[in-house]
């Protein structure tokens, strides 16, 4: 993952949600964020069921009109659904991965003012004027989601690769980050959401997301199908493993995660 201006990794996390009134209270650029890297993280709970996901007209609204603060508070179903503090962390997690650092998301609900930071911009043309979420968009984004869960809640740097523009990487990075953990795709706007992943061969790296030793990975989060060589395409020239199968079909939203 790439961006001239910044570090091409990710601190496992999104910088979520905040009330307008804690925007000046963050460390001023130039001191401890002058990379501009995430500090923070998800857990197993980004992936907890809620109003915005599990009420399949609120899901529609979202995903049918544009990501933008203007068609948020302007859609009832959606505000509706923010009421769920499950909520609004989920849209937190999905602005997070769709928007770039420049762009973010704005509403007000019950006198808090909530101010929603885009990072990775997987899926950038939701966040335009007369934008949407389609199929595609919402699988880079839930692939994106969950190539961020920590089990243990613990701060570890990734690499983020794959078939999409915002997770292009360059020499220097492929190069700090060598160890190829594992590749995460599914579809957590469905209306049973499917969390997939493959390891890397040989690599038991997937406890960041599992918990245990990586090698047994039953209770895991998400469902891990096996190695990638048997579920995928052969890799990428970044090492990215796409288009792997699940529920009988290819998945070419794909997102492989490397350690240092």
């Amino acid at each position: 993952m790439h961006n001239s201006d910044r570090i091409a990794v990710s601190f496992l996390g999104l910088l979520g949600m905040c009330l307008m009134a804690c925007v000046g209270e963050a460390d001023a650029p130039g001191e401890e964020q002058a990379d501009a890297v995430e500090q923070g993280f998800l857990t197993r709970n980004a992936l907890t069921p809620s109003a915005l996901t599990a009420n399949r007209s609120a899901t529609q609204a979202l995903t049918e009109g544009p990501l933008t603060s203007a068609a948020i508070a302007g859609n009832e179903e959606v505000m509706s659904a923010l009421r769920d503090p499950l909520a609004r962390d989920f849209l937190s997690y999905a602005v997070g991965c769709a928007l770039p650092a420049e762009q973010s998301v704005e509403f007000s609900l019950d006198g808090e003012v909530y101010v929603v930071e885009g990072d990775i911009g997987v899926a950038p043309e939701w966040g335009r004027a007369h934008g949407h979420c389609n199929a595609r968009c919402q699988g880079w984004i839930s692939a994106c989601i969950l190539a961020r869960i920590n089990h243990l809640g613990e701060r570890v740097p990734i690499s983020m690769r794959g078939k999409n523009k915002a997770l292009e990487s360059d020499a220097a990075e492929r190069a700090a980050f060598p160890l190829r953990e594992a590749t995460y795709f599914g579809d957590l706007f469905a209306p049973e959401p499917r969390r997939y992943a493959c390891k890397s061969p040989g690599s038991t790296l997937i406890s960041r997301v599992c918990g245990g030793t990586g090698v047994d990975t039953d209770g895991c989060i998400v469902d891990v199908l096996g190695d990638c060589d048997d579920v995928c395409h052969d890799p990428a020239s970044d090492g990215s493993f796409p288009n792997c199968a699940a529920d009988g079909r290819t998945i070419s939203t794909t997102v492989t995660v490397f350690r240092q």
